[in-house]
């Protein structure tokens, strides 16, 4: 009898469903293709073999990205519960203590260290919560699932990237149930083009190291744009009359200071807003009567990291109370 056929006798004699052994059978073709594409790339067979030992379809990392919360809150609802007074006198303590290693990554890369902590404390409750995911099987099962394949696949490329180049071993490579990996929650692709080592051990450990922590999230902030120079904007206040076509973060929506002055915009008190030749959008990513924002280049940078408003503005948020 052909082995696949006998395969499929046995798993039916053991209750499992011909649909689910399929669907098995149509993982385990599409790891293969997978190891193939990696052995072009130049991915080693002990880095395949340990990587890919036994791995199943996660069916809870698929239901966790097509589960993900519809926006229900308001800002005035959300900025509270994502920056709670527990979490700001934590980020306090925290800045405090790695003060001097914050204060010299900051000067380095040219970043002020309270986003740094304040995107620590946002993404990973700084470092606690990193997720528990084989970082290698729930990309491998997104992949497979179909949805966002090409996105996915690159993804388990740069992951066996990172265990061919020994940055970490697979058992210690947990992440979320989308593979974003470490304290600061990178994707591998962000972890081979922004990860360094912050402490100078020949590691860029995002896992354990809170130097590598910092001088990461730093660096991704540096090289996507940000200037120490200014902050990320603030609220303000804008007539009713305003015109939604000038909302908007594309880049033909940005105006100085002094045209939003000239529009009728101002400072969330009431007064004029600063003099000061910058460039800046206006942001209300609610309905025409929420918060209002006039943001500024280094919250674009932000928008990279994630493509959120309310991520953004909670680690802007975040960052002004840190001190």
């Amino acid at each position: 009898m052909h082995k696949r056929l006998i395969s499929a006798v046995v798993a039916l004699g053991l209750g499992i469903s011909s649909t689910a052994f399929a669907a098995d059978e149509g993982f385990n073709a599409y790891i293969n293709k997978l190891k193939a594409e990696a052995r072009s790339k130049g991915i080693s067979e002990p880095i395949l073999d340990s990587a890919f030992d036994g791995i199943t379809f996660t069916h809870r990392a698929v239901k966790a990205d097509k589960n993900q919360p519809e926006k229900k809150l308001t800002l005035d609802q959300y900025i509270p519960r994502a920056v709670p007074d527990w979490k700001v006198k934590q980020a306090r303590r925290l800045y405090h203590e790695n003060k001097e290693t914050l204060d010299r990554i900051g000067k380095e890369y040219g970043v002020q260290p309270r986003f740094i902590v304040a995107l620590w404390g946002v993404e990973s409750n700084f470092g606690k919560l990193q997720g528990n995911y084989h970082v290698v099987e729930a990309l491998t099962t997104l992949a497979y699932e179909g949805r966002r394949e090409e996105l996915f696949r690159k993804q388990v490329m740069a992951a066996l990237q990172i265990l061919q180049e020994g940055h970490i071993t697979i058992d210690e490579m947990r992440g979320s149930w989308a593979g974003a990996m470490g304290q600061c929650q990178f994707m591998p692709t962000s972890y081979l083009t922004f990860a360094v080592d912050g402490n100078n051990d020949g590691k860029a450990d995002i896992w354990n190291t809170k130097a590598d922590v910092f001088a990461s999230a730093a660096n991704y902030l540096k090289k996507s744009g940000w200037n120490d120079k200014y902050t990320w904007g603030r609220q303000v206040q804008i007539p009713s009359s305003l015109s939604d076509s000038l909302k908007g973060t594309d880049a033909d929506k940005g105006k100085t200071l002094a045209q939003w002055q000239a529009l009728g915009v101002r400072t969330l008190s009431g007064a004029n807003l600063p003099q000061e030749d910058i460039e800046a959008w206006l942001v209300q990513p609610d309905d025409n009567h929420g918060r209002a924002y006039l943001v500024y280049g280094n919250y674009q940078t932000l928008m990279k990291w994630n493509r959120s408003h309310y991520f953004a503005l909670a680690v802007s948020h975040f960052a002004d109370k840190i001190y």
